[in-house]
């Protein structure tokens, strides 16, 4: 079933009273989706220049599955424009020059002695379930997210990946109610960011988990970092939070998991992901380039 950029009443799977166009949206996504992690591996020759073929394949495997992996030959080649070029090359425009990000790019590396050694990205600490800029306003958030394997760690780095779009599918199924509860426009409040000096560096962020785009796509904004959020303080909501933590916790098929490699990376529309501690040691010292964009992979 085909999205179009502004739904009817009578094509709105989102509706929670169109059971019928939901149950139909619903089954086209579940039959699309890949069985393995190997279905999401797309070989690609030469990132800045794909071939018709190579572009058909990595959007194909995004349109089943929200995200797509892909293996290339430049190796640890540090040049940042090789993630940038194939971002272009998906459609993907409006990047997220967030703080810690230099046009665009952020090194996601081990920090210390300086501001980014505060936040567990630049650690070799795990991080939980969460999508990118959950924090961000409601006019920059994130609906796709690149990650480029320059250098492994020595042990570890591993990332869980879940399509946020069956998640939903997996809570509306246990209960319709739930996703009413996560679709409340204060479900969820991220704590302002205050610096040791009471600066206000980010105000509070107060909005839904799961919306809809004005082209008639599904966003999710969540996060399981238990001092990064304040849930709405009612029964509904902890319990549509309760059984979305049971679904990723589970052995469910629809997670996937990769420890990217040098020269291998990840597309999506900013897909529900976490990532395994690590452990730099000698030559192997984990280095991946993350690219946050307000717009999502066409095609």
């Amino acid at each position: 079933m085909r999205l179009t950029h502004k739904l009817t009443p009578d094509d709105n799977p989102f509706d929670l009273a169109n059971e019928a166009a939901y149950r139909a949206w619903a089954d086209a996504r579940l039959e699309a989706c890949p069985a393995s992690i190997g279905e999401l591996m797309v070989e690609i020759r030469n990132p800045k220049q794909l071939s018709p073929a190579e572009k058909n394949a990595l959007l194909d495997v995004c349109r089943r599955a929200n995200m797509v992996l892909y293996a290339g030959p430049t190796g640890h080649d540090a040049d940042r424009s090789i993630p940038l070029r194939l971002a272009q090359q998906l459609g993907l425009s409006e990047p997220d020059d967030n703080w810690g990000a230099d046009e665009g790019i952020t090194a996601l590396q081990v920090v210390e002695g300086d501001w980014r050694s505060d936040y567990v990205p630049y650690t070799n600490r795990g991080i939980h379930w969460h999508t990118d800029g959950y924090y961000n306003t409601p006019a920059r958030q994130i609906h796709a997210l690149m990650l480029h394997c320059v250098s492994p760690a020595a042990e570890g780095g591993e990332n869980a990946l879940l399509d946020h779009e069956l998640a939903y599918i997996h809570l509306r199924d246990r209960d319709p109610a739930f996703i009413q509860a996560l679709m409340a426009p204060d479900a969820m409040t991220i704590p302002a960011n205050v610096d040791a000096a009471g600066v206000v560096r980010r105000p509070d962020r107060t909005g839904p988990v799961f919306s809809v785009s004005n082209r008639g796509r599904l966003h999710m904004r969540y996060t399981a970092r238990r001092h990064n959020v304040v849930w709405k303080d009612d029964p509904l909501t902890r319990a549509a939070v309760a059984e979305l933590k049971a679904f990723m916790a589970s052995d469910s098929p629809y997670i996937f998991r990769a420890t990217l490699q040098a020269g291998q990376g990840l597309i999506s529309n900013n897909v529900l992901h976490d990532r395994s501690a690590f452990e730099d040691r000698g030559e192997y010292k984990r280095l991946l380039y993350r690219l946050r964009y307000y717009t999502r992979v066409t095609g």
